[in-house]
């Protein structure tokens, strides 16, 4: 026993002297969050990439916070505020929430996003490369609300359009579009809030990096009205979203956008779920798009199973040589540390495109798992290379 707890010392011994302390010891440089309310002072991160939150709750027994699924004991004062912090987080964005005896609410310091299929609370860790996204003083586009009707799913809907500066005073030029789709649980608000779709693009033309586009940013929900009878028997709606992309909205933003109207000019890309839609939308209509961006997701997404290459080809093209004059350029992305399935997924369908001969860009954006920042990289390595 004495021979155990001795080597017990020595290994925490050792772990001090090489700084371990230090990781444990928290930093006092707490600032407020970028995603914070107008002048609330909590939430706060600190240069550790701890975060901390802080909410006044006297008649609480028990406050948590609740960051990536983690929860972290909060303490409370005499005035009865309670307050808390989490380990260190990875750079970027990340949705959170507040648990307040059992009850899981929204931070009321900070900004809400949808995400998580809810309207919650977002944090910025700041990253290393945030320059790419960051607000310049550059010319900047515009992100506006349309509303429209759909005949096919008989409601009202709503996508958000980005125009590059300049598009509403030189009126005589033409813009090629990017159609761009949120994952799943998220909705068209996401690209522009927590992707910071507008802010990269303006940087990007800016620079001179990238053609000036259009991108529209529609939500990938759309189902097929059903009967009373099928809702009452709890049956899965239909997905028609390929054929409200491809019938309503299109032809909608050609009409009300000065677009170059052809495939040589649009190109399509999704996160997620909307990687998994806008690939299979883009393979059955090709002489709709000619570029296609697929982000933490492939057609085989969520599987691990090899994507069966006629049914990817689906008869229309025998090889890829065929598939390669069609598509100008096929782009996949990846974060280094993405979880289970989808380094499989994309390494299952890059292995069938590779037999196949068809020809795609692939880029890992590094130490960045299934969220936000790994998907604004994306967006500015596919957008570069859009239109050229």
């Amino acid at each position: 026993m004495k021979r155990y707890l001795d080597i017990v010392i020595i290994v925490l011994s050792l772990c001090f002297q090489s700084g371990w302390s230090q990781e444990t010891q928290i930093v006092e440089d707490f600032k407020p969050s970028t995603m914070n309310q107008s002048e609330k002072q909590f939430p706060q991160v600190n240069s550790q990439r701890r975060v901390r939150a802080s909410i006044a709750a006297p008649n609480a027994n028990k406050v948590q916070l609740d960051i990536g699924g983690v929860k972290y004991d909060m303490r409370k004062d005499a005035n009865g505020v309670w307050t808390g912090e989490s380990n260190l987080q990875d750079e970027g964005f990340h949705y959170y929430q507040l648990n307040i005896d059992g009850a899981s609410v929204p931070d009321p310091g900070s900004l809400y996003f949808y995400g998580a299929g809810r309207w919650g609370s977002g944090i910025e860790i700041p990253s290393r490369d945030q320059e790419f996204f960051e607000l310049k003083n550059v010319p900047h586009g515009l992100v506006i609300e349309n509303i429209y009707f759909s005949k096919l799913i008989n409601s009202f809907r709503r996508c958000f359009i980005y125009t590059p500066a300049g598009y509403y005073e030189n009126t005589k030029a033409r813009y090629p579009v990017l159609y761009l789709q949120h994952g799943s649980f998220e909705d068209e608000t996401g690209w522009s809030s927590q992707g910071k779709a507008n802010l990269i693009l303006d940087n990007l033309i800016a620079s001179k990096k990238a053609t000036p586009m259009i991108i529209v940013m529609d939500n990938g929900y759309a189902f097929k009205p059903q009967s009373n009878e099928a809702k009452e028997k709890k049956e899965r709606p239909e997905s028609i979203f390929e054929e409200v992309l491809i019938t309503e909205v299109i032809p909608m933003i050609d009409a009300k956008f000065r677009t170059i109207a052809n495939r040589e000019n649009r190109a399509i890309a999704g996160l997620s779920m909307g990687a998994n839609q806008t690939m299979r939308i883009m393979m059955n209509n090709l002489e709709t798009f000619s570029y296609y961006g697929g982000f933490s997701g492939t057609a085989n997404y969520p599987s691990t199973d090899p994507l069966d290459a006629s049914t990817f080809l689906d008869g229309k093209y025998k090889d890829g040589s065929a598939l390669n004059k069609k598509i100008k350029l096929f782009w996949l992305g990846l974060g280094t540390k993405e979880p289970a399935p989808f380094p499989k997924s994309v390494g299952a369908f890059r292995t069938m495109l590779e037999q196949q001969g068809i020809k795609y860009d692939y880029y890992e954006s590094p130490e960045t798992a299934h969220e936000w920042l790994t998907w604004r990289r994306c967006l500015y390595q596919f957008a570069f290379k859009l239109f050229k």
